[in-house]
């Protein structure tokens, strides 16, 4: 009886992969390629990205995982290009046609109907999504030709701009708050037009904080050597640049990684002006340890720190 192959060891990685996903992809599935070129452990997504797009999706590995929401949360941009005239089942370039209108369309007209589109606005998520009803997503019904209702959800389009239109394709630059459809808005677009739409082409280039400077590709990735493919990984802290931080001493750290909340007005410790959400340090007393992060946290009135999200890979010395 031939034996078994040895079980592949996963190595416990900690950091995040910026990674520049290609068309014919979807989030998981880049997701999987990456873990298995890292070898990792533990890691997971920050938001799905449809398999036609490209750009922006931020892979988290071992204790960066824990900051995903942050990143589900946070505002996206990105830049498209819409296909006026044709609309599809799926609302892109995955779906069957379902129409074809001819398009008169002047540069006047589609600046009077992005108006329509700035702010906050109602969209409703189209059936190709991953939204749940019953346990079950949305793009399983679709696929089943079972259309549902679905209530219009609040969102807000922060900045769309036009780039460029060369008839039929309309290129634009948008922002937009979390559980935006982009696709939605295309179609939307090109229903203001009268002539319907679909999205051709979708690229991410900013998730919150994080754009396409330091993204790599998956060819980058396979590409590199593997005991040095873990360089690539960005700190776990890079998620969260945009909180203030608190640096704690080597008594105040062990406390907090204990989950004390911890009064630091008469602490000697510098605080932000305002309280909130804050990324926590420990500084080493010497001069030659690096810092390390310790999690997150609240600060509250008179100075009070709340531990939030630990990391339990930090180390006391």
């Amino acid at each position: 009886m031939a034996s078994r192959p040895p079980k592949r060891i996963r190595v416990p990685l900690n950091g995040v992969l910026l990674l520049d996903k290609p068309v014919g992809f979807s989030s998981n599935d880049a997701l999987i390629k990456a873990k298995g070129l890292l070898n990792a452990q533990k890691a997971g997504h920050t938001g799905t990205l449809d398999p036609f797009a490209t750009g922006v999706l931020p892979l988290c590995f071992g204790e960066a995982t824990k900051f995903a929401q942050d990143l589900l949360d946070a505002d996206k941009t990105y830049e498209t290009l819409i296909h006026l005239g044709v609309s599809t089942t799926t609302g892109d370039t995955e779906g069957e046609i379902l129409e074809r209108k001819e398009v008169d369309v002047s540069r006047e007209q589609i600046d009077a109907a992005l108006v329509q589109f700035r702010g906050p606005i109602k969209q409703v998520p189209p059936m190709y999504s991953a939204l749940k009803r019953d346990g079950k997503p949305l793009y399983e019904y679709a696929r089943a030709g079972i259309t549902l209702e679905r209530e219009a959800r609040d969102v807000t389009i922060h900045s769309l701009e036009f780039l460029d239109y060369q008839a039929p394709f309309l290129r634009l630059h948008v922002s937009c708050s979390k559980g935006t459809y982009i696709r939605v808005l295309g179609e939307d677009i090109g229903a203001a037009l009268g002539c319907g739409a679909h999205l051709k082409e979708l690229r991410r280039t900013q998730v919150g904080h994080l754009t396409l400077d330091g993204c790599v590709t998956l060819e980058q990735l396979s590409g590199t050597e593997p005991t040095e493919r873990s360089a690539l990984l960005a700190p776990v802290d890079s998620l969260l640049l945009t909180f203030p931080e608190v640096v704690l001493t080597d008594s105040l750290a062990k406390r907090f990684l204990q989950g004390q909340r911890l009064t630091l007005v008469k602490e000697g410790v510098a605080l932000p002006v305002e309280g909130g959400r804050v990324r926590v340090y420990l500084q080493p007393a010497d001069a030659v340890s690096v810092r390390q992060l310790l999690g997150t946290a609240q600060l509250h009135e008179y100075g009070v720190l709340a531990p939030e999200r630990l990391i339990a890979t930090a180390q006391l010395v």
